[in-house]
């Protein structure tokens, strides 16, 4: 009885206390129900939510050292969000917490709310839609504190981060009079005086005052309660230091981030340092000290995730010492550390290109070029100035792979047999060496390690993974994780290789345009010969060319190249010892007469820019009496032509066909670029010339012609402007001109007709006059606006089209529209076609088919 009394009393109790703690009863239980249930229960759910968030965002955030820190670790992103829809699901769950606080524990009675907890909802509800990106709600949210809990003790948090907010939204100048104002108001401490203080620094970084944001920092630094914030802002100071041109101040700022040691993150410390190195003074300072500092980083292990940059220290510092080696190995062992800044790893590879380049190692540049590439952002600014450098050495890696293999080539042709055998046997030999020691080393690691090969154990011959990077976060060793790696295998495969499309057999297939005549390479005889063959010597010495005709070939391309070479190294690099050399070696070589005189002409202007004044005089000479008919020797009898535009000078001959090719001449315009291409041979401007007789090929004869033409201007000069456009032709617009089907017009839309008189072997005074005439009626005629237009159809046709009429039955009708008189004038018969059928006409030169469905 006693027990059933005891339930009987909870149950009462309990039901006494639910109805009083109804949020429309202002009592004592009520507010403390609902204060205790919203503190404790959802709003501290939405902050663990938030601080999750705010982790995550950390974490996935990539601080970029090589620019001034943003003062908050938040990347803002272009990504517009549906309704309902998230960036974080941490966020949105705060969100959904500080939503539940509000409508479930609000005591909102007689206009004034009754639970203290409110203010730090809409505070919570705030900071989620902050973080989530959604910074016009997020002010909502601010705002409201600000107007319905005047009093509230968040009420300075909520005007900080209203104008944080602000900052997001690209308002520096109301942020910082809003906090201005709130500072002169209030006496802020603690946290909120170092969040005030960041926040308008951030805002003076914006607006590029930055040595008051250094100030503003200062203060933010010595206020805050994290450590890892003071680590942030002390280095941001030196960093804005730097900014400014104050390295010793810079220096003292990340001293102070030194002296922190393992409070803040340690990326901080190492970036000091790294920042220090930076400023070091070359001149004047210890270089001792400096390199005792760069090998106690490289060695302490607590250092290891940073070894990149460390590494990428260490080989500015041997380069700033002219110890190129040791600065290459360096470079290289920052690629090899498998880092995730990938602006650090394109420094390295563009000054790995750029020393390479230097050097004249053209072809090895534009390897680093290539993956300084694949690490930059796509059309940024660096990116292009890489590209436009990459596009440069596209000509000079071209020929020089030419002039390599074809030298190789020629150099065993001359051999004799003895030696030849004697090559070959040594690289049957120690290709045999080499299998032998990589089955010994796979076997050695099939037996330690159960045949799982780790990265450190490549075979010889084989290159180490650079970077060996794998899925963010695992550790991975597989090879196309990482761009770096894949980077490099692109740049050795079109090394071995060359560029090879996607095809069967694709190691068996010649490369058009390839060293050695189209000969199989060293590379493809390796890949296609038999176990037996690829020991044999004479497998080798069978595959050197023997038939003169085919010799012939290597030789006159090997010359081409130098040729092409030294024109390249003239006017591209101002190289211009490398161009001697070049056209000295090919007038050595008993080339084509076509390359003789230019290469002699060539070669006295390099004499003349080096200050060789006596061969520059020996070659003027040898120009003037053995070639006095040139050009050439024109210019060098005249000095003062030099300067005038030469009549006949290649430039001049293209513009005026040119114009011959506005003016519809095309049979003319054929006929003289082929004589121009033989007279220019060798030159540069010869592929404009095949472009622009391509294009008359195309109008004179049509689609098919027109193919083939650029088709042959895209592989014979792939490495040149008209080359690379005649490729663009081929990909993207012959696909659009390829169809033969005629249109039928839509009546309901509107459509451009053409009334077209046809004219058979007529001379082209006669065509010329007939259009006058009708220019001159077609004035007569009221109501259209028509105007005629000649085009030549083919080499025995032309047409006059009258242009203007967009209905089919005004159009043929056509002469119903002119005036008596004039209608007598025009007794010629004539056709109506639409536009879109007019151009099929043009491109396929199928006008009878057309007259014969029309017919029909």
């Amino acid at each position: 009885m006693k027990s059933f009394s005891k339930g009987i009393l909870a149950i009462t109790i309990s039901i006494i206390l639910l109805v009083s703690c109804s949020r429309k009863k202002d009592n004592f239980i009520s507010r403390n129900y609902h204060a205790v249930t919203t503190e404790f229960n959802t709003l501290y759910n939405g902050y663990l939510a938030l601080e999750d968030g705010r982790l995550n965002l950390n974490e996935s955030y990539q601080d970029n050292y090589w620019d001034v820190l943003p003062i908050e670790r938040m990347e803002v992103m272009d990504v517009v969000m549906l309704p309902g829809q998230s960036k974080n699901e941490n966020f949105n769950r705060a969100e959904e917490k500080a939503v539940k606080a509000i409508q479930k524990h609000s005591m909102n009675i007689d206009g004034r709310e009754k639970n203290p907890q409110i203010d730090e909802a809409y505070l919570l509800l705030g900071k989620a839609r902050y973080f989530d990106q959604r910074f016009v709600p997020a002010i909502e949210a601010f705002n409201y504190i600000l107007y319905k809990y005047p009093a509230s003790d968040k009420i300075n948090q909520a005007k900080i981060w209203r104008e944080k907010t602000n900052l997001r939204l690209e308002n520096d100048e109301l942020a910082l009079k809003n906090l201005k104002r709130l500072m002169r108001q209030e006496d802020l401490e603690g946290q909120d005086l170092a969040d005030a203080t960041s926040t308008m620094a951030q805002a003076y970084v914006n607006l590029k005052a930055l040595d008051t944001a250094i100030a503003k920092l200062e203060i933010a630094s010595v206020a805050t309660k994290s450590n890892d914030e003071r680590g942030r802002y002390r280095f941001i100071q030196g960093q804005l230091y730097n900014a400014l041109g104050y390295k010793d101040s810079a220096n003292i700022a990340f001293d102070r981030v030194i002296e922190l040691n393992r409070k803040t993150p340690r990326i901080y410390m190492i970036s000091a340092y790294i920042e220090k190195i930076k400023n070091f003074d070359y001149d004047n300072g210890d270089k001792l000290a400096l390199r005792t500092l760069l090998t106690e980083l490289e060695e302490n292990r607590e250092n290891r995730p940073y070894l990149d940059k460390i590494y990428h220290q260490i080989a500015v510092f041997h380069d700033r010492n002219q110890s190129d080696s040791l600065a290459n190995v360096y470079y290289n062992k920052s690629l090899r550390t498998n880092s995730k800044d990938q602006l650090l790893i394109a420094k390295n590879y563009q000054i790995l290109g750029d020393k390479n380049f230097d050097a004249s190692l053209y072809r090895e540049a534009g390897q680093y070029y290539d993956s300084t590439m694949n690490n930059l952002v796509t059309d940024s600014k660096p990116y292009r100035v890489i590209k436009k450098k990459r596009d440069n050495l596209i000509d000079v890696i071209y020929y020089e792979d030419i002039a390599q293999v074809n030298d190789s080539l020629l150099h065993l042709i001359n051999l004799p047999e003895s030696e030849r055998l004697a090559f070959f046997e040594a690289f049957t030999d120690s290709l045999e060496q080499k299998v032998k020691k990589e089955k010994e080393l796979q076997e050695a690691n099939e037996r330690n390690k159960g045949g799982l090969a780790t990265v450190n154990n490549n075979l010889p011959g084989q290159r180490m993974n650079m970077g060996g990077g794998g899925l963010p976060g695992q550790g991975s060793t597989f090879y196309f994780y990482n761009p770096t790696t894949v980077a490099y295998g692109k740049n050795e495969f079109v090394k071995i290789w060359g560029n090879r499309t996607l095809e069967d057999n694709w190691r068996w297939s010649s490369e058009p345009g390839s060293g050695g005549a189209g000969l199989v390479s060293g590379g493809d005889l390796l890949a296609t010969a038999t176990e037996e063959e690829r020991y044999d010597p004479q497998f080798y010495i069978s595959k050197i060319p023997s038939e003169e005709k085919e010799i012939d070939s290597i030789w006159k391309e090997r010359n081409y190249a130098y040729y092409q070479l030294g024109l390249i190294y003239k006017e591209k690099f101002k190289e211009y010892e490398l161009a001697k050399g070049k056209f000295q070696e090919l007038l050595k070589s008993n080339p084509e007469e076509r390359l003789i005189l230019p290469s002699k002409y060539n070669l006295f202007k390099i004499y003349e820019l080096i200050g060789a004044s006596s061969e520059a005089l020996i070659a003027k000479e040898d120009i003037i009496n053995n070639y006095p008919d040139s050009r050439y020797a024109t210019i060098l009898s005249n000095p003062e032509l030099a300067s005038l535009v030469d009549e006949n000078s290649p430039e001049v001959l293209y513009e005026k066909l040119y114009e011959m090719h506005e003016d519809q001449h095309y049979e003319t315009v054929i006929q003289k670029c082929e004589d121009y291409i033989n007279a220019f041979d060798g030159e540069a401007i010869v592929s404009k010339f095949e472009l622009l007789k391509a294009t008359a090929v195309g109008r004179l004869y049509g689609f098919e012609p027109y193919k083939e033409a650029i088709n042959f201007v895209a592989v014979t000069y792939a490495n040149t402007p008209e080359g690379i456009k005649a490729q663009e032709i081929q990909s993207k617009v012959m696909p659009q001109l390829s169809s033969v089907e005629f249109i039928e017009p839509n009546d309901s839309l509107v459509n451009n007709y053409k009334v077209v008189f046809q004219f058979k072997e007529d001379d082209r005074e006669t065509i010329l006059g007939y259009k006058q005439e009708l220019d001159t009626i077609l004035k007569n005629i009221k109501y259209y606006d028509l105007k005629s237009s000649m085009d030549v159809y083919d080499p025995n046709t032309t047409l006059i089209l009258v242009h203007g009429i967009r209905n089919k039955n005004v159009a043929q009708t056509f002469d119903q529209l002119l005036r008596k008189e004039d209608r007598k004038k025009i007794t010629k018969p004539y056709f109506v076609i639409s536009s879109d059928n007019y151009r099929i006409v043009q491109i396929h030169k199928n006008l009878n088919t057309f007259l014969n469905l029309s017919n029909n």
